[in-house]
């Protein structure tokens, strides 16, 4: 008699989240292996064109002739993305460009694992395992993680504010400061979920996590303000002073290009930090901030949701709103808002959304921003139009997400 052949069922499958691990990576992987970076006349190819690798790994070959950065040269960066640069130009940069843009790539790559990872277990500890299980697949699915870990380090910001907030979750304190105060090293931005936290573990639990996080960050800066306080102090206030750009306020201001510095050679001066290339702001950053702090006071004081989905509805909120008023836009900001989108709103308009928001993004860099080579980098002529249809639907679209969160913070938990 003929063996019964094996069968199994759809959900099996569906809920298998190794499985979806070795789809995502080996999906990643194989667009790396078919589509290599390398520089080739000059001109960046293969699957990093467009992104920072090529600028990490110039400020990186400073290191060959022992240039170390923030006592050589400054970043406006903390300062683990510049010891980055400069561990992996070490390791396989040497050789040339495309052997360290794949190692950052797999080292990003890594994080965007652990990143679908956090998605499931947040997902399932707010939602439910089945509810987890689909957002992961959601998520590996979507276009904008699968571009940025061949772009920047901003996956490794991502991991560490999804890391602090599912340790905040699950009171485990320590490592939730730990991590909070390593990913204020990166980016500054995990440092946010401390208004999380002070709005729902008020009390030892916060002074807890805000002692160890403060610790952690305030050893690193301590030591290299030490060491060369002129180039520390840019990776402090140097955001603070680029002109605005890709925002609602940069077409106030007329400024219509990128946020980026000057050249390499630049940031051996740390004047040139502070150096304002562009119109000065209509509206002052400090007005912003005051606004955006004073909104952040009434969505604290209004919140009437104090369960777990409450903290991530705070954090993403939260989140959103410092995108919001700051001067400047980056497409790289997706891997933070994307995963805390998708688990706030787990519907298939909220999907959509996102969909949406990475499309407004990338419609707007690259596609547009690649068509200003002749004018130096500025959007000029037709492309104006187009440009400020795609920013002021980009922030739209964030306000939208605000308006969700907000009406999901005034509604109370309802009790299993």
């Amino acid at each position: 008699m003929k063996r019964a052949a094996e069968t199994i069922s759809p959900s099996a499958l569906f809920s298998d989240f190794r499985l979806l691990v070795i789809l995502a990576v080996s999906l990643r992987l194989l667009l790396l292996v078919v589509h290599q970076p390398i520089v080739l006349d000059g001109g960046e190819r293969g699957i990093t064109a467009g992104g920072d690798f090529l600028t990490y790994f110039q400020l990186g070959s400073l290191s060959a002739d022992g240039l170390l950065p923030f006592r050589d040269w400054w970043s406006e960066f903390p300062p683990v993305p510049s010891a980055l640069n400069v561990l992996l130009f070490q390791l396989g940069g040497r050789a040339g460009y495309t052997g360290f843009a794949m190692l950052y790539g797999l080292l990003m790559l890594a994080c965007d694992a652990l990143i679908l990872a956090q998605v499931r277990a947040i997902g399932s500890r707010i939602h439910g395992a089945q509810t987890g299980m689909a957002l992961a697949w959601i998520y590996a699915l979507l276009a904008a993680p699968l571009v940025l870990i061949w772009w920047t380090f901003e996956p490794l910001v991502a991991l560490t504010f999804l890391l602090g907030l599912r340790w905040l979750l699950e009171g485990r304190d320590l490592r939730a400061g730990a991590m909070i105060g390593f990913g204020a090293l990166v980016k500054f931005t995990p440092a946010l979920l401390l208004g999380a936290l002070l709005r729902y573990r008020a009390g030892r639990s916060f002074a807890r996590v805000a002692v160890v996080a403060g610790a952690v960050f305030g050893v690193v800066y301590g030591l290299l303000f030490v060491q060369n306080a002129a180039m520390t102090a840019p990776s402090v206030t140097a955001q603070f002073s680029k002109a605005s750009y890709q925002t609602v306020w940069a077409l106030l201001d007329g400024n219509y290009r990128t946020g980026n510095f000057g050249s390499i050679d630049e940031r051996l001066d740390p004047a040139n930090a502070a150096v304002l290339i562009g119109n000065p702001s209509v509206v002052p950053g400090w007005l912003r901030l005051a606004a955006a702090a004073a909104i952040g006071l009434l969505i604290f004081a209004r919140t009437r949701r104090f369960d777990d989905k409450g903290m991530v509805y705070f954090a993403a909120i939260t989140l959103v709103i410092f995108f919001l008023q700051a001067q400047g836009w980056s497409p790289q900001w997706l891997a933070q808002i994307v995963p805390l989108l998708l688990l706030a709103f787990p519907t298939r308009d909220g999907i959509l959304t996102i969909v949406l928001l990475s499309a407004v993004t990338f419609a707007e860099y690259p596609f547009l921003w690649i068509r200003t080579g002749d004018t130096g980098g500025v959007m000029t002529g037709a492309l104006v139009t187009p440009y400020a249809i795609l920013v002021i639907a980009r922030t739209l679209t964030l306000v939208g997400a605000c308006v969700g969160l907000y009406q999901k913070l005034r509604q109370k938990a309802v009790l299993a």
